[in-house]
């Protein structure tokens, strides 16, 4: 009786169902970002640049009441429009007028395959799209490579810009004369084509949330790592090695004496963002990236400016506190006449 049991476990054991499994599906986005979701409605501003039809994805959200003006938010590389989500509700709320583009090449806008990028262009490009809004008058804040075009803006748009906020801004020293290598576009390219949701992560653990990681992040990592699962991987990218090249060869750092519109820079201590950090030789490894050092040495060449640090923050400090980060943006807004 027992030999008869022990036979019949197996049988028992083969016709048994199989145990339901997790699958994990990875989110893959259209060379646009089709498919991920903003918080506000997107649209379009279609224009010709460089003999090249474009269009510039935006968020045009009004304010919450009467108006204080308008504010413009410039994403970083590694960021879109919307992640600036809770900050657009903060303003809209307290009354301003919010518009949010990505920046051709980026996100839901255009990515050409041939296009000389340039600060000014996208500086250009922005101004474009401000008009066609009926915008004359706007602040400015800008965050990360947002921050390096945010500067280039007030540079050349002076008369338009009533205040400067630059969040952790790159562009704080010249990587090229510091010492980081010189890569070819080609070469950047082949570094954007590795890009990996781990990579991210890792990365942006390390360097825009001072060893921190939460849940809610996850989504902003899944954004960038669906760009390079989607169809459009080799397109996106493309775009991403030109606008490392643009990164790399324009940093703002020399022209910071120049700026003469009021300016509130935002540091997070924490942050030790340098592009091509890890191709540099160790002993220049170890002193790129120093904030605090780059956040006062900036407020010393800016004739009319406030430096207000977060000492436990890294490079996103309004995603990693946004508490903190919203109290002290708000502090230093003023209002912004406008024509709109």
């Amino acid at each position: 009786m027992f030999k008869r049991l022990c036979l019949l476990v197996p049988a028992l054991l083969i016709f048994r169902p199989a145990l339901a499994q997790t699958v994990v599906t990875e989110p893959s986005y259209g060379p646009e970002l089709e498919g991920f979701d903003y918080p506000y409605p997107v649209q379009h501003f279609a224009f010709s640049s460089q003999n090249v039809d474009l269009q510039m994805a935006y968020m045009d959200v009004p304010s919450v009441g009467d108006a204080r003006g308008t504010v413009v938010l410039l994403h970083g590389k590694n960021f879109c429009a919307a992640t600036w989500e809770a900050t657009i509700k903060v303003l809209a709320e307290a009354g301003y007028r919010v518009v949010a583009p990505d920046q051709i090449g980026f996100c839901k806008s255009s990515k050409p395959v041939h296009y000389q990028y340039s600060f000014q262009q996208l500086a250009g490009n922005t101004n474009a799209l401000l008009a066609s809004l009926g915008i004359d008058k706007t602040i400015v804040v800008g965050h990360s490579t947002g921050g390096m075009l945010a500067a280039r803006y007030a540079l050349t748009y002076p008369d338009q810009v009533v205040r400067l906020l630059l969040v952790d801004p790159i562009g704080l020293e010249d990587w090229k004369s510091e010492g980081v290598p010189w890569q070819s576009v080609d070469q950047w390219y082949q570094r954007e084509l590795k890009t990996s949701a781990d990579g991210i992560r890792q990365y942006e653990q390390a360097t825009y949330y001072a060893g921190e990681w939460r849940p809610e992040y996850d989504r902003w990592v899944d954004m960038l790592a669906g760009l390079y699962r989607g169809p459009g991987r080799d397109v996106v990218a493309w775009n991403s090695a030109l606008l490392d090249d643009m990164i790399y060869t324009q940093p703002v750092l020399y022209e910071l004496d120049k700026l003469a519109v009021p300016t509130v820079l935002f540091i997070g201590d924490k942050d030790t963002t340098a592009l091509g950090k890890d191709l540099a030789p160790p002993a220049v490894r170890a002193k790129l990236g120093n904030y605090p050092a780059l956040g006062r040495r900036a407020a010393d060449l800016i004739s009319e400016v406030k430096l207000v640090e977060f000492p436990t923050l890294g490079h996103a400090p309004q995603i990693q506190d946004p508490a903190a980060f919203h109290k002290a943006l708000l502090e230093n807004l003023g209002r912004a006449a406008s024509a709109d």
